[in-house]
């Protein structure tokens, strides 16, 4: 009873951060970028931290927790927040979920990289697969052939995410996914306050003076990001991360299909084929390889 709960709350994470995109999109109407995302990002901040309070149920960094807390704030929140609503003002709420869905593939190929982590030519293939997918939407997606600077900056935001998790995965060694997420938002939070004062001073923020759109960012940021983070957590507790990976593939297409009725964003060809190779390749790349039995000399694929 209890899994097939949780599988239920993994379908409403997918429906949330699919709507979030959209969210995004329509807030950045009556926002400017960097002031929407400290604002969802204090709102967030508040919320996690009340959280842990009313539970009691965190505790103090190491000093090399907190440098790796440093590094995870800067890229997971600072670089991926800036990067993603400065993207989204000049793309399509279709295309950010679409690229930001190619994390998975950046953050093991980062890994391969730095962590020296086994990559399998299952892996390789996948890879290659998510990779000609981006270059379909990022080429084909916009209204003309061509790199548009918006989805330059969604590339950033993603790259921005999957760093994030190479120190993440660091530092659940030792902390709890929950406090890694409190301390790295509420590190990012800070660190993005000179930015938000540099748009304040060169005249470039402003923001919504209606109630309503106030109430959709903070309900974005609480059940949107904060809700279904913890939703999200259970999820890889209980049904593990293989099954929990899964549901990252339905949020891209809620994504273009809200948008399109709600905001009036076209359905592209192109976001259609290359989102399916993007989620095709995320799909390879993490097939479990089977297992041979082992023969005297036999190398590691």
């Amino acid at each position: 009873m209890l899994e097939r709960n949780v599988l239920w709350k993994l379908w409403g994470v997918s429906l949330l951060w699919g709507f979030n995109y959209v969210a995004s999109a329509y807030l950045l109407r009556d926002f400017s970028p960097i002031f929407l995302s400290f604002a969802r990002l204090v709102v967030m901040s508040l919320f996690l931290i009340s959280v842990a309070v009313i539970n009691k149920s965190i505790r103090r960094p190491t000093s090399r927790e907190w440098g790796l807390l440093l590094f995870a704030g800067i890229f997971g929140t600072l670089f991926n927040q800036l990067f993603y609503f400065t993207g989204l003002q000049h793309s399509t709420a279709g295309n950010a979920a679409l690229i930001i869905a190619l994390s998975p593939i950046a953050t093991l190929l980062l890994s391969r990289l730095f962590l020296k982590e086994e990559v399998t030519w299952i892996k390789i293939s996948g890879s290659v697969v998510a990779l000609v997918g981006v270059v379909c939407i990022v080429l084909y997606g916009g209204k003309t052939l061509g790199i548009s600077k918006g989805d330059v900056y969604l590339l950033l935001a993603m790259l921005g995410m999957s760093i994030s998790l190479l120190f993440i995965r660091k530092l659940t060694n030792g902390m709890t996914s929950y406090e890694v997420t409190i301390y790295s938002t509420v590190i990012g939070t800070i660190l993005m306050s000179p930015a938000v004062a540099v748009e304040a001073f060169q005249g470039h923020l402003h923001a919504s003076h209606h109630m309503l759109t106030w109430l959709l960012l903070i309900s974005v940021a609480v059940i949107g990001q904060g809700l279904a983070g913890f939703w999200w957590n259970q999820g890889i507790a209980v049904v593990g991360p293989s099954t929990s990976a899964m549901f990252m593939n339905i949020p891209p297409f809620i994504a273009i299909i809200v948008s399109f009725f709600l905001l009036g964003d076209p359905i592209r060809a192109a976001q259609v084929g290359g989102g399916v190779l993007i989620l095709a390749g995320v799909m390879i790349a993490n097939m479990k390889r089977r297992r041979q039995p082992r023969e005297i000399g036999a190398g590691i694929s």
